[in-house]
């Protein structure tokens, strides 16, 4: 079966898509440990037990990221590696959040992404938008701080907000000031929310924060009321199957709820999460709901349409990724 059908991918980690190679030359850039790991050594770097584990790596990860010209590095070989997939399309999120935390200054970040945005735009076509995410255990009031620079910078490609971290360390009711704002200034929605904790997460993300999409949100047939709710709305659940696996949020052994969604008649969404740091791909992503997941070509073509249907798009937009 062919994976290469056009796509889009909504719900992926710039700092998390840091392949092993690119991280040990930014460790050589900056004399980090990293820089003479071994093969063996970088890959169970990038090996975790739990969620908690898959965090500490993150950490870890981020802080090889040191200059923009880190971060410009990282774009423009994740855009290529989209671009080869035949993604067209991509959301990435980019964690604004930790960079206030490092004390890191935003703006010249954000102009060496939009420079890799651009020469990549330039050079195969592939179109991309900038998510700032904030980070739950870091409180409501940095969430803020990365809603105020989002508003500031939406002139370049930074169409909405997330909010990611621990699940368990950050109740949606504390962000919901923080998601007002946001919202007042025209910034789309989005938000991780049960993915490690309950059902209670996602009904937080949709009454409290107002999101517009739902990151993960494996537990959500816990609850048949919330079913109904995303299936009637068609509110897009941006499913991350391997991250899932990976990181405990789903059971070694235990089915995955990707079927069960999708046949409830949820607007699901593919989406690789943070792919070498979960050894996949997007289109493996595909690949693995046929192999293990009874998806038929049709359905994942079906798919492949609905990450275009929820992006953060104006209709036109849209259409015009599906008429292609």
């Amino acid at each position: 079966m062919d994976f290469t059908f056009p796509k889009a991918e909504l719900h992926l980690h710039l700092e998390g898509s840091i392949e092993p190679e690119t991280l040990r030359e930014l460790a050589r850039r900056h004399s980090l440990p990293a820089a003479e790991f071994s093969h063996a050594e970088l890959a169970k770097a990038y090996r975790y037990n739990d969620f908690l584990g898959f965090l500490r790596a993150f950490k870890w990860v981020t802080d090889h990221l040191q200059t923009p010209e880190d971060y410009e590095l990282a774009a423009s070989r994740l855009l290529q590696k989209l671009h080869a997939q035949n993604v067209r399309y991509a959301e990435i999120y980019y964690s604004a959040g930790i960079c206030l935390w490092k004390n890191q200054e935003v703006e010249p970040i954000l102009e060496a992404l939009e420079e890799a945005r651009r020469k990549a735009e330039g050079s195969c076509g592939i179109q991309a938008q900038w998510i700032f995410d904030a980070v739950r255990q870091f409180g409501a009031e940095a969430a803020e701080k990365v809603v105020e620079l989002a508003i500031r910078f939406q002139d370049r490609h930074v169409v909405g907000i997330g909010l990611g971290g621990d699940e368990a360390r950050g109740a949606p009711h504390l962000f919901r000031s923080a998601y007002e704002a946001a919202r007042a200034e025209g910034l789309r929605l989005t938000a991780h929310a049960g993915e490690t904790t309950g059902p209670e997460s996602i009904w937080g993300a949709l009454d409290q924060l107002g999101a517009e999409r739902i990151g993960h949100g494996v537990s959500a047939l816990r609850d048949h009321a919330l079913v109904e709710r995303l299936r009637e709305q068609q509110i897009p659940v941006e499913v991350c199957v391997t991250s899932n696996y990976a990181t405990g949020a789903v059971a070694a052994g235990e089915e995955h709820p990707v079927r069960r969604l999708f046949d409830a008649g949820l607007l699901v969404v593919i989406n690789s999460d943070d792919p070498p740091m979960f050894h996949t791909t997007i289109n493996n992503e595909y690949a693995r709901l046929a192999e293990h997941h009874g998806f038929a070509e049709a359905e994942l073509r079906t798919l492949a349409r609905n990450s275009f249907r929820a992006a953060f798009l104006p209709e036109d937009a849209k259409a015009a990724f599906l008429a292609n």
